[in-house]
């Protein structure tokens, strides 16, 4: 796992120098003349090769100025959808995805007893400061929640239960066209560890199912209910196919976080759980949450990531 993660790391620092160097270079081809006041035209003395930026080729060096500007877009049309959707500040951007998946293995005291089942985990191996946005089981449909996420480029993953999602398959298809995962929260939200082995494979199995059949893939991730489990859950995900079992570090609600850890805070890799609820059953809406709880990790300094590409 040590020599893994250093490769990891090694190949994101690798990355990152040269996204560096490629910005220094095409941010010193729009600024202008150089500081000698020579004119730093092409062929001028001390000025750039003719070609581009230290002799780069033209089409190079276009390629880098066309990033650049693209980057300097996104960014400021994040500034503009954090003033529209309230926040105080633009959520952060998430650093590139590690080249290789880290080892995610049970969290102490977590265990079953079984072995070669899926791991449960509450955090992400990870010292990125990213965590991981989850929401759970489809009760409400705000379609002003999927323009939120989609104009603040917020990514999270949905753990759905099929009892409240079959009242519209196509909510959620929405959400998964705009680059969401859907994952397996069972079929009737049951608690699971009440349930025999046959039960319980019926209830995983079922929503595997449902989810290739709605959405055209099967799910490989799955959170039970209310965080409850046992060994048969665990034996029963893994026959359906499921190979990670994501819990989480803390909740969103629209007015207050809660914590699992004893210090109240976000750490590296954490998974952040909320709900699709509304007004009914919150003191506010879920634009009202993701501002509370966009709030809270921006202010920390974490960036969201997708957990997919960390699990």
């Amino acid at each position: 796992m040590g020599l893994r993660c250093q490769a990891s790391r090694g190949v994101r620092q690798s990355r990152r120098a040269v996204a560096a160097a490629l910005l220094v270079a095409a941010l010193a081809s729009a600024c202008g003349s150089p500081s000698d006041g020579s004119g730093g035209g092409p062929g001028a003395p001390g000025g750039p090769a003719p070609g581009g930026p230290q002799g780069q080729p033209q089409g190079a060096s276009a390629a880098l100025n066309a990033y650049v500007e693209k980057v300097r877009e996104q960014r400021a049309a994040r500034v503009l959808a954090a003033r529209k959707w309230g926040l105080d500040r633009p959520p952060l951007e998430a650093p590139a995805p590690p080249a290789v998946k880290p080892v995610i293995t049970t969290r102490k005291g977590f265990e079953t007893g079984g072995e070669g089942l899926p791991p449960v985990f509450t955090t992400v191996p990870t010292k990125e400061k990213v965590v991981f946005l989850t929401i759970d089981d489809g009760a409400e449909k705000d379609p002003e929640l999927l323009r939120m996420m989609s104009e603040l480029r917020i990514p999270y993953s949905a753990f759905l239960s099929d009892y409240l999602v079959k009242e519209d398959y196509g909510y959620f298809k929405k959400m998964q066209d705009a680059g969401v995962s859907l994952h397996n929260h069972t079929l009737n939200h049951r608690y699971m560890p009440g349930l025999s082995y046959t039960a319980q494979k019926r209830e995983i199995c079922g929503m595997q199912d449902t989810i290739q059949k709605r959405y055209g893939k099967r799910p490989t991730l799955f959170r039970p209910p209310y965080g409850n489990y046992n060994e048969n859950t665990l034996r029963a995900a893994k026959e359906c196919g499921v190979k990670a079992v994501p819990l989480w570090a803390s909740e969103a609600f629209p007015d207050r976080m809660e914590w699992r850890e004893w210090d109240r805070d976000l750490h590296p890799g954490d998974i952040v759980l909320t709900h699709f609820r509304g007004k009914e059953d919150w003191k506010g809406s879920m634009p009202d949450m993701i501002r509370r709880v966009m709030s809270t990790i921006t202010a920390k300094g974490y960036a969201v990531a997708r957990l997919e590409d960390y699990v």
